[in-house]
């Protein structure tokens, strides 16, 4: 897959294309991406999806800060495992905010040479939104851009949506989401000093910073993940929040247990990939009653995923 940023680009064959940010490329984008690549097709032409690395809002309205199911690299990553041939990558800004929808089409047109746009069944661009598909339809006749209204997906009863997927995270849903998403919920950053305490009581943990600030991070609780580091995939029960039994800081912390696993990896990149949540973080009278637990953690992650 080819990124294409917004400069002209005269030498490009004719493209059919979509639009929309895309935030975590699951279920519902990947069947809006997948219609526009037979569309593509049919008509001998490539295929793009036209995105942007920022979120709208943030451009906006500067002190919002999205919770993204994917930052950046992640979403390009996931977009050319779609099959595309070329990702349109637009910086969004306040000019390209104050386009009419007939105007942002004239600009794909030509700087991009798309000449076929296929259109989320509910999407709506430009500046006032208030255009209809009939509308355009008619900008597109006069632009040299055929207009494809894409199906509805519906999965399981549901409509599947960036939205939709951010509450079940949060709840702590991660085997919904992963549904949804069409793969397992991941987290990517560094291992970094922790407090130790793990160690302490049998339990040496990894701690996770994650790279993107803005990405969502799932509930507070414990959960049975995949651990990607140095090349391999081990299994491991991570915990997401405050270490209330331990009292030792009131900073939401990212720790993995790593099963089978004892090399020093500070430093290194991780990948943590949600499986099922176990059970939410509370309080133990001692910390005999949380080593007993944490077995009973261990011994459930161990039966789920080895």
């Amino acid at each position: 897959m080819k990124i294409l940023s917004d400069t002209e680009h005269r030498s490009l064959p004719p493209l059919a294309a979509t639009i929309g940010f895309f935030d975590g490329v699951h279920r519902g984008h990947c069947s809006l991406i997948e219609q526009a690549r037979e569309v593509a097709a049919k008509d001998g032409l490539c295929m793009a999806p036209v995105t942007f690395p920022i979120h709208p809002r943030r451009v906006l309205q500067p002190d919002f800060r999205p919770q993204l199911l994917s930052s950046p690299q992640e979403k390009l990553e996931l977009l050319e495992k779609t099959g595309a041939d070329y990702c349109i990558l637009l910086p969004f800004t306040r000019e390209l905010s104050q386009l009419s929808a007939r105007e942002f089409m004239e600009m794909l047109r030509r700087r991009f040479n798309i000449r076929t746009l296929v259109i989320g069944y509910d999407h709506r661009f430009g500046h006032n939104r208030s255009e209809t598909f009939e509308d355009y339809q008619r900008y597109g006749l006069d632009l040299g851009i055929y207009i494809v209204r894409a199906r509805e997906y519906v999965a399981e009863g549901m409509h599947i949506s960036s939205s939709a997927i951010r509450r079940l995270l949060k709840e702590g849903d991660v085997e919904c989401a992963a549904t949804y998403l069409g793969y397992n919920y991941f987290l990517d950053g560094t291992v970094v000093d922790g407090y130790k305490v793990g160690r302490k009581i049998g339990f040496p943990t990894a701690n996770l910073k994650v790279s993107c600030p803005d990405k969502l991070v799932p509930a507070e609780g414990v959960y049975a993940v995949y651990v990607y580091v140095e090349g391999k995939k081990w299994a491991g029960m991570l915990n997401i929040g405050h270490r209330p039994t331990i009292d030792n800081g009131t900073d939401v912390s990212i720790e993995v247990n790593i099963l089978d696993f004892s090399d020093n990896i500070y430093h290194q990149d991780m990948r943590i990939e949600f499986v099922k949540f176990l059970r939410p973080e509370h309080k133990f009278d001692t910390i005999d009653a949380l080593v007993a637990q944490m077995l009973r953690d261990r011994e459930e992650t161990a039966a789920l995923l080895l």
